[in-house]
C-alpha cells in the first residue's frame, strides 16, 4: 500500500510529485472547445519562475498576496509560486463585493494582487486604488490599468518569461516549515465581515495525508483525475481540489461552470469528486427527471433501486432483493455510471451538511457516497465517511488520522491535531474564544456513534429554540424541503416563537409545468398570489411535515421574492444560506405568519 511522504511544506510536495511525473498531463483548461493539457515539468518552470520574479519585484517572505481569479491552471501555479517565493497567498472570491476587497485587502495588508481578468479588476481596482498596502497588480489576461499612481502593473506571462528559474533551484529554496504561514483563507461566513483563517503548511499537508489514506486504503491509489469546480478561494476545494490533488500526483481538469458541469464529467471521467451537498441535490433532481421522461418502466426501476438502497443501509441486501438488484446492475445502474464519467471511484460531499436521504439515493445507483465534515479552522477536513468504517449517511465518518475529537458538555464538538489553525488574522479576541487549551471549538452540535463516527446535529448558533423550549435544527427541515420536487431553496424560522415558519423558493421546473397544466401564465409576481399555486406548494411542506415532530412541523410560510443567489448575498459562495441576511429581507413578512 502506498502512502504519503512527510513534506516540510506544500512547495516542496509539489515540486517532488513534478520531478517524478515529469512530462505527464497535469492541469487540464478547455481552449477552443478542445481540453489542453500543462505537463507537470512544464507548471514546476512556471511556478520557479513566478516565484523568482515576485522576489525580483521585491516581496518579501510573510508579505501577502491576493489572488483573485476564476479556477484555472494559472491559479494553482500563482498559489504555489507565492508560497515558493516566501509569501502568503490570500485567495478570494471572484463573487467579491468591491466591499468585500477592501476589507481582505486592508485587513490581511496585502502588498500585490494577481488578478485574472479585466472583468474582475472592475471590482477590484477601486479597492487597490484607496488601498496604503498594495503596490503590486498582476494581471493573468490582458488588463486595462488606467492611470497606475504609485501602482506598478504587470503582464503574468511576461514576468513568467522574463524570469526563467530552474525547477530544482527553486525546489532547494523552499526550505520553510510545516509551523510556516501558507495561506490567509477568508472565511465567507453566514454573517459578519469575513475573518482572515491562518492555514500554516503543516495543517494543509495534515489534511492530505488523513485523505490519502482513506483513498489508499479504501479505494486504492492509482492515476487519479479530479474535475475542480468548486471556487479554489474556498478551503474546501483548496485543499481538496487542489493539495490533495497534488499530494496523490493527479491530473486535475477545471470545469467551465455549472451549465457545462454534466458535459464535463462525461468528457474527463473524474475518479474523485469534491462538491457541495447543494450540487448532489440538483443533481438528484435532475437525474429523476431525466429518468421519469423515459417512462413508466424506468421509473419504476429508480424506485427499486431507492427503495432497495434504503434497506441496505448497513451494506448488505436483503435476500428477497437479490433479483431484483441484480436486474438493476445490468441495466440502471450502467446508464448512471456513465454519466459520471464511468470510473468514479468516489464523490465527498462536504462544505455544508448533506441531508442523508441525498446520500442514500446515490449510494443506490451504484455510486460510492461519502460525506465529509470540517471547516475552513481544520483546513478544513475532519472526519471523513469510508467504506471500511461501515457508511452510515446520517454521520460524517470517524476523524481522519492524528486528529482528536471529543464532545464538550454541552454537545460541542472539539478538536485538536496539527490541522487546526493557529488563529484568526489580527483578531486575538476572536482567536482567544475559540482555541482553548490547543482545542478547536467547531460551533457544531454532534456525538460519536459505538463506532467512532461522528454524527452532527446542528450548529450552536443555528439551532431554533422555540417558546417552550425545544431545540428544532433548521439545516435538517430546510434539507427535507428541498427535497421535494416543488421546492428548490428554503429557510426556517421560528426562534421563540410558537411554531416554525419558512420562506420558500419554488422549483422554476416544477412551475413551468403547473403553468402549463393549469394554463397559467408564468409570472411569478401574480402567482405568488395565487391560491392554487400556494397550495400547490403548501402540499410539499405537508408532505414534509408528516414526518417531522410537531415542534419542527412548518406550519406557515411565505414565498421568495428571488431566487436565494451569491449575487443578491443570500447565499455564500459555497451556497450556504446567509441567514442574517434573509431576516433582514423577509422578518417583517415572517413575524406577520404569527399574528394572520
Amino acid at each position: 500500500m502506498r502512502t504519503l511522504e512527510h513534506f516540510p511544506n506544500l512547495v516542496a510536495m509539489f515540486f517532488a510529485r513534478a520531478r517524478e511525473k515529469g512530462d505527464a498531463p497535469f492541469l487540464w483548461h478547455k481552449d477552443g472547445g478542445q481540453w489542453v493539457p500543462l505537463s507537470w515539468a512544464a507548471a514546476a518552470r512556471q511556478v520557479a519562475s513566478l516565484a523568482a520574479a515576485l522576489r525580483a519585484k521585491g516581496l518579501q517572505p510573510g508579505e501577502r498576496v491576493m489572488l483573485v481569479s476564476e479556477n484555472r491552471p494559472e491559479w494553482c501555479i500563482s498559489d504555489l509560486a507565492i508560497m515558493a517565493a516566501g509569501c502568503v497567498t490570500v485567495p478570494t472570491y471572484t463573487t467579491n463585493t468591491e466591499r468585500d476587497h477592501q476589507h481582505i485587502i486592508d485587513n490581511s495588508g496585502a502588498r500585490a494582487v494577481i488578478v485574472s481578468n479585466a472583468k474582475l479588476a472592475k471590482t477590484l481596482f477601486p479597492a487597490v486604488l484607496r488601498s496604503s498596502t498594495v503596490q503590486i497588480v498582476i494581471g493573468i489576461d490582458a488588463i486595462r490599468a488606467g492611470q497606475a499612481g504609485s501602482i506598478d502593473y504587470y503582464d503574468w506571462h511576461t514576468l513568467v518569461s522574463e524570469f526563467p528559474r530552474d525547477a530544482a533551484a527553486a525546489a532547494a529554496e523552499a526550505d520553510f516549515a510545516r509551523e510556516d504561514l501558507a495561506c490567509i483563507i477568508y472565511t465567507s461566513g453566514t454573517g459578519g465581515s469575513p475573518r482572515g483563517v491562518m492555514q500554516h503548511h503543516g495543517a494543509i499537508l495534515h489534511n492530505c495525508a488523513g485523505c490519502v489514506s482513506i483513498i489508499a486504503e479504501d479505494f486504492g491509489w492509482d492515476d487519479e483525475v479530479f474535475l475542480s469546480f468548486l471556487p479554489l478561494s474556498h478551503a474546501y476545494e483548496h485543499t481538496g481540489g487542489q493539495h490533495l490533488p497534488i499530494a496523490l500526483g493527479a491530473q486535475i481538469y477545471y470545469a467551465e461552470g455549472l451549465d457545462k458541469l454534466a458535459a464535463n464529467i462525461e468528457e474527463t471521467r473524474p475518479t474523485i469528486m469534491v462538491v457541495v451537498p447543494r450540487l448532489f441535490e440538483v443533481l438528484r433532481t435532475r437525474i429523476v427527471r431525466q429518468i421519469e421522461k423515459q417512462g413508466r418502466f424506468a421509473t419504476f426501476l429508480l424506485d427499486q433501486a431507492v427503495a432497495i438502497g434504503t434497506r441496505a443501509k448497513d451494506g448488505r441486501i436483503a435476500l428477497r432483493d437479490w433479483p431484483m438488484d441484480l436486474f438493476l446492475r445490468r441495466t440502471l445502474k450502467p446508464k448512471i455510471a456513465r454519466r459520471f464519467g464511468g470510473r468514479m471511484k468516489a464523490m465527498v460531499s462536504g462544505g455544508a451538511p448533506l441531508n442523508p436521504e441525498v446520500g442514500t439515493f446515490f449510494q443506490a445507483l451504484g455510486l460510492t457516497f461519502l460525506q465529509g465534515y470540517g471547516q475552513t479552522e481544520a483546513a478544513p477536513v475532519i472526519a471523513c465517511n469510508r467504506p471500511s468504517a461501515g457508511l452510515k449517511m446520517d454521520t460524517v465518518g470517524p476523524p481522519l488520522p492524528n486528529t482528536e475529537v471529543r464532545i464538550a458538555a454541552d454537545g460541542e464538538i472539539l478538536v485538536r491535531g496539527e490541522l487546526v489553525m493557529h488563529g484568526y488574522w489580527r483578531q486575538e479576541a476572536e482567536t482567544a474564544r475559540v482555541l482553548k487549551d490547543g482545542w478547536l471549538h467547531t460551533g457544531d452540535v454532534g456525538d460519536i456513534d459505538a463506532k467512532g463516527r461522528i454524527r452532527i446535529t446542528d450548529r450552536k448558533k443555528d439551532l431554533i429554540i422555540n417558546d417552550k423550549g425545544d431545540n428544532i435544527a433548521p439545516q435538517k427541515v430546510e434539507g427535507m424541503l428541498t427535497l421535494q420536487p416543488e421546492i428548490v431553496q428554503a429557510m426556517i424560522a421560528g426562534d421563540r416563537k410558537p411554531y416554525m415558519v419558512a420562506v420558500i423558493v419554488p422549483d422554476p421546473e416544477w412551475t413551468a409545468q403547473w403553468c402549463a397544466q393549469s394554463a397559467t401564465g408564468c409570472d411569478f409576481a401574480k402567482l405568488a398570489q395565487d391560491h392554487d399555486y400556494r397550495a400547490a406548494v403548501g402540499k410539499a411542506v405537508e408532505r414534509v411535515n408528516r414526518d417531522l415532530v410537531v415542534a419542527e412541523r412548518v406550519r406557515r410560510f411565505i414565498l421568495a421574492d428571488a431566487p436565494f443567489t451569491i449575487e443578491n448575498e443570500q447565499l455564500t459562495p459555497s451556497l450556504k444560506i446567509r441567514r442574517h441576511i434573509l431576516k433582514q429581507a423577509y422578518g417583517e413578512r415572517l413575524d406577520a405568519l404569527y399574528r394572520g
